[in-house]
């Protein structure tokens, strides 16, 4: 590869790539034209499930020069719609800069994360060939969507094919204000559930022939809210359950209806699990002692995501450095936020999460600071020498 380009000439591309989840639009085989030349082994598996939900292209390079440990770079290429186009300042697949801005769609979230760890990649491969050992792309297309046909699939067929991974860098956005602030060690659970009151349709004229649900279920929900679940661990900040929906799907203004539901999502740190959780709407359910004739129901959706702790202290520490190098700052190791793709890769091998500042991902007028996406590449590169050593 004659010219070696900038973590962003690569974001650019990307952004130019209309990917909104389930499109690959573009973007894997712009990867794949970029990799393959530089020596990288490429697959792009399709990955489809019974239900309705779509068809996924995913994304694996890697390049290997002996045995070694194997460093992954996970993240996705798809990105959340634009919204009303005419809302933006400059066109969302334009890949414009101005005023030191990239903007564009999927310029934090996480196009930008995806071209600096390629920039760092081919610029160390270029100066010192294969590293001893593998360096590797897991991406997906479906991590803005479901993730029923990405990361999950990817991760069990790199497993078949015969990866085993030592490590993994997901590039989301995870710096609040500058570029250095934090260092994802791990993620709070996440579980959502939906309580559901059931009393006695009637007739708004006759309350005393009825069973209203709606103030016995406001009832719960206003006891539960007012609980506190914790102060925090060492790690992760307190718990917090957040009621985001009350329904009876009656539309008419006469009739008391059957029954009300409630929907919730908690995030958990690592006092609780999903069965805890449970317990816990429940314990606030029978508190509130419901009279004779009203039901109480608890429906807990399936695990959306598992707290996690990395413990890898020669991985973060190595990293930290690298950051350190860079920036001038010593990151924070944080556990806040919300969900994402290292709640899969936790299972396969030690996982951290940097990436840009993250302050309008999914806005209208995303945008990335120039200078912030050539740091990036800068440290991703000086964390791949930390890792492999250049030969001799």
């Amino acid at each position: 590869m004659s010219h070696l380009p900038s973590a962003l000439e690569i974001t650019q591309k990307l952004i130019r790539c209309p990917s909104v989840t389930p499109h690959e639009g573009g973007a894997l085989a712009y990867l794949e034209a970029l990799l393959d030349p530089a020596g990288f082994a490429v697959s792009r598996p399709i990955f489809s499930d019974e239900t309705e939900t779509p068809d996924i292209e995913n994304f694996f390079a890697k390049i290997s020069g002996g045995e070694g440990p194997h460093l992954t770079f996970a993240g996705h290429t798809d990105v959340v719609p634009t919204g009303d186009e005419d809302l933006w300042t400059l066109p969302p697949f334009s890949g414009t800069v101005r005023d030191g801005m990239l903007w564009g769609r999927g310029t934090a979230d996480m196009k930008g994360g995806v071209g600096a760890f390629a920039a760092a990649a081919l610029r160390y491969t270029k100066e010192h060939g294969a590293p001893k050992g593998t360096i590797s792309f897991l991406i997906t297309g479906d991590e803005e969507g479901p993730a029923i046909n990405g990361t999950v699939k990817l991760l069990k067929w790199a497993k078949e094919q015969g990866e085993t991974f030592s490590a993994a860098i997901v590039g989301e956005p995870t710096n609040p204000n500058e570029l250095g602030d934090a260092i994802k060690v791990g993620r709070r659970g996440s579980q959502s559930g939906t309580l559901t009151v059931t009393g006695k349709q009637g007739h708004v004229a006759y309350p005393h022939l009825a069973l209203n649900p709606v103030p016995m279920l406001a009832k719960i929900v206003a006891h539960i809210n007012y609980k506190i679940m914790d102060e925090g661990t060492d790690f992760f900040q307190a718990t917090n359950l957040e009621f985001v929906s009350f329904d009876t799907g009656n539309r008419a203004f006469n009739i008391i209806p059957e029954s009300a539901q409630a929907r919730f999502n908690c995030r958990y740190n690592d006092l609780w699990d999903k069965d805890k959780v449970g317990e816990f709407v429940l314990k606030g359910i029978a508190e509130c002692d419901l009279p004779e004739g009203f039901e109480a129901r608890l429906d807990l959706e399936p695990d959306v995501s598992q707290v996690f702790l990395t413990k890898a202290d020669d991985l973060i520490s190595r990293f930290s450095q690298s950051v350190e190098a860079v920036t001038g700052k010593v990151p924070e190791l944080s556990t806040g936020g919300g969900t994402s793709d290292a709640r899969f890769i936790k299972d396969y091998c030690p996982v951290i999460e940097f990436g840009l500042v993250g302050q309008t991902m999914h806005q209208i007028d995303e945008r990335v600071a120039v200078k912030d996406l050539e740091d990036l590449a800068e440290i991703y590169y000086q964390f791949l020498l930390s890792y492999f050593p250049p030969k001799g």
